[in-house]
This record gives structure tokens, C-alpha cells and sequence, in this order.
């Protein structure tokens, strides 16, 4: 069968052609996608493909994944990349419309994300998961410890980040004694953690301690790379 594009239909019904008539947004899915897409592929149709890329997004589209795509027949990497880039566009536009959206920018914009943690009298480590363009996705207590002793390992905080397909992460503890000094096991952690990320893809953004009286960042100290 002849490879079907945009341009065998009639003028009227072309997604592109609709766009620029009365907007993209009376298109249906499938036919957005399809003028994301453009054309076919050898032995599948525009109509056809955007179909079974529709039926993939699901209800769904954040936990789409390159791989989802390309397990579609004949789906190749550069559209898969395409119709994951209009989504991951589209979904950071979005997100900048909500106010409860945090952007992390500066180490004080994760310090509301953790207020409760600064003035307990045990240590809590914490794990803020980051997307690529810097956007919270979750902030999760990994561990919580002794009067002021808390170990951690970097699986436990690695485990829901991959979950998560975060891009970064952000860690957080408190220190009872009210000291904002890094304590050696504080360094040796961070250093460990760090080596776990490089491996794992996931960046270390930084490793901020906190009381509730102020909070110190390891990376504006010069302790993280």
C-alpha cells in the first residue's frame, strides 16, 4: 500500500489546513497529531499511525516514555522525539499557568517545601524530585533518625526519583543541634550520593541543611560540583 501523507487528503480536511482555518483547537487529537507527524511511514498511513499513537498517549500523556512509542511498528526515533517534544512543550506552558507549580531557581525556593522539618528535634533527609526544566514534582521524606544522626542510602533516594523520571534532585536535611555546619557524614553522604547520581543520569542539584533559624546550600559553599 502506497504511503498515505496530509497532502492525499481533501484540502479542506488537512490538519494544517484546519489550523490555520479555525485554530488548533478544533482539531481532534488524532488529527493534531497528525499534523505534528506530517506524513506516514513505509506500509502505515498518516490516519493510521496517528491512531495508534493516539491510543498509546492514552489518558496518560506524563507518563509517556520514548520507548512506549517506539515499540509501535515501524514508529521511528525522530517521531517519537517529535510527538514527546510537542507534549513536554506543551506541559510546561501549562504548568506555568499554575500557581501551586514550584520552579526551583534559588535554594530558598525549596525551603517552603520542607518547613516542617526544621524545627524537629530528630533529623529528617529529604528528596525533592525535579523535572528538566526545574519544576517540583514531589518532595518525600526518605529517612528519619536519631536526636541529630540520620544514615541514608543512595538507593533509598534514588528509587523514587527513577519512578518519578526526574531529571535532577534537590536534598534537604535539618540539623536539631541548630548548627548549619556540614558534619563530615554529611560530606561523605553527599559525596556518595553524588557518584550514585552520574551513574544513574540524575543530577544532584544540591544538598541544603536546614534549622529553624536559617539554612546553608553545599553548592553556593563550594562543597558540590
Amino acid at each position: 500500500m502506497a504511503r498515505r501523507t496530509l497532502r492525499d487528503l481533501p484540502e479542506y480536511d488537512r490538519p494544517r489546513e484546519k489550523i490555520a482555518r479555525n485554530g488548533a483547537a478544533s482539531l481532534s487529537t488524532r488529527e493534531l497529531i497528525a499534523a505534528v507527524l506530517g506524513r506516514g511511514i513505509p506500509g502505515k498511513d498518516i490516519s493510521t499511525l496517528a491512531a495508534e499513537i493516539e491510543e498509546c498517549i492514552g489518558d496518560s500523556p506524563d507518563r509517556l516514555t520514548y520507548r512506549d512509542l517506539c515499540r509501535i511498528e515501524g514508529m521511528g526515533t525522530a517521531k517519537a522525539s517529535q510527538v514527546l517534544s510537542c507534549l513536554e512543550l506543551g506541559r510546561r506552558y501549562y504548568r506555568k499557568q499554575d500557581p501551586e507549580q514550584v520552579k526551583v531557581t534559588h535554594p530558598r525556593d525549596v525551603l517552603p517545601l520542607v518547613a516542617e522539618i526544621r524545627g524537629r528535634r530528630q533529623e529528617h533527609f529529604v528528596c525533592t524530585t525535579l523535572n528538566g526544566a526545574g519544576e517540583v514534582i514531589e518532595t518525600r521524606t526518605i529517612t528519619v533518625g536519631l536526636l541529630n544522626h540520620s544514615l541514608v542510602h543512595p538507593r533509598e533516594v534514588f528509587a523514587d526519583a527513577i519512578t518519578d523520571r526526574a531529571a535532577s534532585v534537590i536534598l534537604i536535611h535539618n540539623h536539631p543541634s541548630g548548627s548549619l555546619e556540614p558534619s563530615p557524614e554529611d560530606r561523605a553522604v553527599t559525596e556518595q550520593i553524588l557518584r550514585a547520581g552520574e551513574i544513574l543520569g540524575i543530577r544532584v542539584l544540591d544538598h541544603i541543611i536546614v534549622t529553624k533559624d536559617g539554612y546553608l546550600s553545599m553548592k553556593e559553599r563550594g562543597l558540590l560540583p
